[in-house]
């Protein structure tokens, strides 16, 4: 972990013509920035200066602002020289940062200082990385709320009951001759059960973070010559696929990402599902089956005028994907209506003409955790903190259940790993390693 005497330095630019930024970092900012500008640097003052090299001459003009610890982004004494955006130059600036002493930053470091000197939680770290690779506004709000602490807090109060519920258990420990009863089993009871319901809301809500952040991987799936390349072509509203009326055109997969209304598909297009074909084919089904098992979404593709088939000819391939759409194609060639059924995830649509892809594209935003009006989730989340929140669910139903068995070590112990789980999401409860590959994936200068 770096020390505060250790020099940070990073080059950012904005491209050519913009603001280049270099940041320093650590108990020496100040002192080699002043170096550099030839002058006091007051803190929270923006101070025109020229940056030199050792020799006087001038490398580039700016504005320096100096942060005093400990009301910095890092807790620590920061600098920012920014001068023109052309990495040529900031390259310059850097090195003469180097050369009195600063060391270049490693990728997250600066949040990672920010964590260490308690200015973030790792869910306001992580925030931060997600902030800048925002891919639309909605995912920038979440990430925003997320920086703001909306979802820390949440974590944080559910964290607290399970603790003082934890201090509840272990006196009734202590007292193990007395029923439980006598000793507040009823409000220990009632305490797990509200903790879980809050528990249970929350991974709702960050279960939707999640999708709004990552998006969903979503594979096209059908029999053959059903429109699944069509539809493929109608979401990313280019030709993408090959699109014949030949079975079996597709045989291998084709990934495409999309955004629709917001909502951020990686779709692949696979072969259709069937019984029999050549060697080539059969490979294409292969793979089609594999990344159905790795998928959030199997959007179904069916012949709307032969729809009982075509659910047979699928069912066992997506018989493990967690959620499906089903897409009746081709309702321009209907010759009658034909029922829907009472799935709700079932849209009728013609990829040709264009019509059911309003109705389309509304499931989709729901199914990615939007409502209907466009709504997005409260905040963004992690994959592991998804993880860490179902962690902690699975071991409060285990204490609730050990509890109502008069378990009470064994409950304690199921509380204690459900409070763990909390503190690894927030930065609480945190080996080493995890920081440390949290915070190589930020970019330089973060």
């Amino acid at each position: 972990m770096p020390g505060t005497d250790t020099i940070a330095a990073i080059a950012t630019a904005a491209g050519a013509g913009g603001i280049g930024v270099v940041r320093l970092s650590g108990q020496r900012a100040k002192a080699i920035a002043e170096t550099i500008c030839g002058r006091r640097l007051k803190p929270r003052h923006a101070h025109y200066a020229r940056f030199a090299d050792e020799a006087g001459e001038t490398l580039d003009d700016g504005i320096a602002v100096y942060f005093a610890a400990p009301a910095s982004y890092t807790g620590e004494d920061v600098v920012e020289l920014q001068g023109h955006g052309s990495p040529a130059v900031l390259r310059e600036v850097l090195s003469r940062c180097l050369a009195l002493g600063a060391r270049t930053a490693r990728p997250g470091e600066f949040s990672e200082r920010a964590f260490l000197n308690g200015k973030l939680d790792l869910v306001q770290a992580e925030a931060v990385a997600d902030l800048i690779a925002a891919g639309d506004a909605r995912a920038a709000r979440a990430a925003r709320r997320s920086l703001d602490g909306v979802f820390s807090r949440r974590v944080d109060e559910i964290a607290d009951a399970l603790l003082r519920l934890r201090v509840h258990v272990e006196a009734a420990i202590d007292f193990a001759d007395e029923p439980l009863d006598t000793l507040g089993g009823d409000a220990l009871r009632r305490g797990l059960a509200r903790a879980q319901d809050d528990l249970d809301a929350l991974l709702v809500e960050a279960e939707r973070g999640q999708k709004l952040r990552d998006g969903l991987h979503a594979v096209i799936v059908g029999p053959p010559n059903a429109g699944k390349s069509s539809l493929l072509n109608a979401l990313a509203g280019s030709e993408r696929a090959i699109v014949s009326d030949v079975a079996g055109t597709t045989r291998d997969l084709l990934r495409e990402t999309v955004r629709v209304d917001g909502v951020e598909l990686t779709l692949v297009d696979t072969a259709g599902l069937r019984a029999g074909g050549d060697s080539i084919e059969r490979e294409g089904m292969r793979r089609a089956e594999a990344e159905l098992g790795r998928a959030d979404l199997a959007i179904v593709v069916l012949d709307g005028r032969d729809i009982e088939a075509g659910r047979a000819a699928v069912a066992d391939a997506i018989a493990g994907v967690p959620q499906r759409l089903w897409v009746l194609n081709k309702s321009d060639l209907a010759t009658t209506p034909a029922a829907t059924g009472t799935d709700e995830n079932e849209v009728r649509v013609s990829a040709r003409t264009g019509d059911g892809l309003d109705a389309l594209h509304a499931r989709l935003r729901t199914l990615a955790g939007m409502d209907a009006d466009g709504v997005d989730g409260s905040f963004s989340a992690r994959t592991r903190q998804v993880d860490a929140l179902r962690r902690a669910r699975q071991e409060l139903v285990a204490a609730r259940q050990l509890l109502d068995r008069n378990r009470l070590e064994l409950a304690a112990e199921s509380l204690r790993l459900a409070h763990d789980s909390l503190g690894e999401i927030t930065g609480r409860v945190a080996p080493d390693d995890l920081l440390g590959h949290i915070f190589s994936t930020f970019c330089i200068g973060k």
